[in-house]
């Protein structure tokens, strides 16, 4: 199950309403959160000290049907340090540090990232749906 950030649905509503314009950013990357961000964002990120982790690009196919899967593996490098704890949720962010959060989801299993251990997302496994 997938959520708009409040963010996204402000700009949507502002958007497609005539109040105000945007458009799409040129890259999105896959954050991995060990709370749920909710739609504020204000989850607990992976932290990136001593880690290895950074946020991953990710690339999506066509929506249909109100649904859209990553077209393509995304692969997070291997976990340093303590790892990356044990990640529950995941977010779509307009930027690669900081930016904003568009997307926002749990995962189907939580899954703890030690030390040595590489996160997947394999091609089509992660989908995101507007209802």
């Amino acid at each position: 199950m997938s959520a708009a950030s409040d963010y996204l649905e402000n700009k949507v509503l502002d958007h497609f309403l005539g109040t105000a314009s945007t458009s799409a950013p040129a890259t999105v990357y896959l954050a991995l959160f060990t709370t749920d961000p909710t739609d504020a964002g204000s989850g607990t990120e992976v932290s990136t000290s001593g880690t290895n982790y950074a946020r991953q690009s990710i690339a999506f196919s066509s929506a249909a049907s109100g649904t859209t899967s990553n077209s393509a593996d995304v692969e997070f490098s291997q976990a340093t340090g303590s790892g990356f704890g044990t990640v529950t949720h995941f977010g779509i962010f307009d930027a690669s540090t900081a930016g904003n959060l568009l997307f926002h989801g749990s995962l189907t299993d939580s899954k703890t990232i030690a030390a040595g251990d590489v996160f997947k997302v394999a091609s089509g496994n992660l989908s995101i749906t507007v209802a």
